[in-house]
């Protein structure tokens, strides 16, 4: 089991957590909880409620719609992050690609946090705009080559 302390120093290294003060960070590592999942297991299904999100501490993590892979999330990465933010179901699955340590962050304990810590809730805002900067820049240039 991690320790606050190597909760906040993995989270560190998280993109949606990166512009968030080691201290704030604290309170973040404080409401995560480790889940082991072995190879081939479920973590959510599409439509399931979204009610967490992920980080993968060890092991792969596979986020697809039906049998078409989206991406394969591993050492860092996030999933399930909107969930913290709407009400809707799940869009895709994520099934555990090989034995994996996660940290899940239920959406109850996050949005007290965020609702008590002005400096955790800054930093997500500005991460979270950043990831939809990227994903616009990426349309964007995807419409360009389709353009030509």
């Amino acid at each position: 089991m991690l320790s606050i302390i190597e909760k906040v120093i993995f989270l560190q290294d998280v993109d949606i957590f990166k512009h968030i003060s080691s201290e704030d960070l604290s309170y973040v590592a404080s409401i995560t909880v480790e889940q082991n999942v072995e190879k081939d297991s479920v973590i959510y299904k599409e439509g399931d409620i979204s009610d967490s999100m992920y980080m993968v501490i060890e092991g792969k993590v596979r986020l697809h719609v039906g049998e078409s892979l989206v991406m394969i999330a591993e050492l860092n990465d996030v999933f399930g992050a909107w969930s913290l933010f709407d009400d809707e179901v799940r869009l895709i699955s994520a099934t555990a690609f090989e034995d994996s340590l996660l940290l899940k962050i239920d959406k109850a304990n996050m949005i007290e946090l965020l609702a008590d810590h002005v400096g955790v809730t800054e930093g997500i805002l500005k991460a979270m705009a950043k990831r939809l900067q990227n994903i616009a820049r990426k349309v964007g240039a995807d419409f360009d080559k389709v353009q030509k």
